[in-house]
């Protein structure tokens, strides 16, 4: 009986810390025809250092009937041009169990993109 509550115990705290693990996966997408939108300040020291990035962090739920979802880029202050130069979308562990426990419904995004410099 001890052992079968070790092992019980074992497993759950195993599955919390697949939980807190931030295992994850980007794809990065880079045009190689244009500029990138430079960015005023510089106050990034990744790939992504001298870039203006927009940065989308949400859920999504779509509805029974919804194969997909379309998100549009259109020209605004933060992205004159309204191309994109670079794109990355990022998936976590978390953002997969909230798909798997909801059958899809809602999917949690992050996205960060760079809009190419106007001409």
């Amino acid at each position: 009986m001890k052992v079968r509550n070790y092992l019980i115990l074992g497993l759950f705290g195993l599955f919390i810390v697949m939980l807190l693990m931030q295992s994850c996966y980007s794809v990065r997408l880079r045009s190689v025809e244009g500029t990138y939108e430079p960015a005023a300040p510089l106050v990034r020291n990744d790939y992504y250092r001298n870039m203006e990035v927009i940065e989308i962090d949400t859920v999504i739920t779509l509805g029974a009937i919804d194969k997909d979802f379309t998100y549009l880029i259109k020209k605004s202050d933060r992205c004159p041009s309204g191309k994109l130069h670079t794109v990355e979308y990022r998936n976590t562990l978390g953002a997969v169990l909230l798909s798997g426990i909801t059958f899809g419904r809602k999917r949690k995004v992050k996205i960060k993109y760079v809009c190419m410099k106007s001409n």
